[in-house]
């Protein structure tokens, strides 16, 4: 009779551990596929939206280097004083970074999350943002 007693204990204590390793494995799989749609997700996402960088007034003959966040959009020297190039959205926020390599200086520009113009002009040694950013079609 002891026998009889000691195997039921026996056959619930492997049931219990079949029953986890299935709780495991069930969470495991989850895990799994949430990290492979998140990243999925995270590749995928581009943005339609562009900036149009203006540069109005004194950078003639000045060498440039433009980022947006951590990419660098335009690197050389202005051709003119009047000069435009278009820049990509790449990320929710982007900020605008335009490092001038004569005098080392860096300015900062936060830029509107539906794209746009952004007119520059510098004003001696400062770079100065004019009247804001323009919505594109305006």
């Amino acid at each position: 009779m002891k026998k009889n007693h000691l195997n039921i204990n026996k056959q619930f204590m492997v049931g219990n551990g079949i029953l986890a390793f299935a709780v495991i494995l069930v969470i495991v799989i989850f895990l799994y596929s949430s990290y492979r749609l998140q990243r999925r997700a995270a590749e995928g996402h581009t943005y339609a939206e562009r900036y149009a960088v203006c540069l109005s007034r004194g950078f003639a003959g000045d060498s440039l280097r433009v980022h947006v966040n951590d990419s660098l959009v335009f690197c050389g020297t202005v051709p003119a004083d009047s000069f435009r190039f278009e820049a990509p959205r790449l990320a929710d926020e982007c900020v605008l970074f335009v490092e001038d390599a004569r005098t080392g200086r860096t300015s900062f520009f936060n830029l509107p999350a539906g794209g746009g113009e952004v007119w520059l002009r510098r004003e001696g040694e400062a770079v100065l943002q004019e009247g804001g950013t323009l919505p594109p079609g305006a």
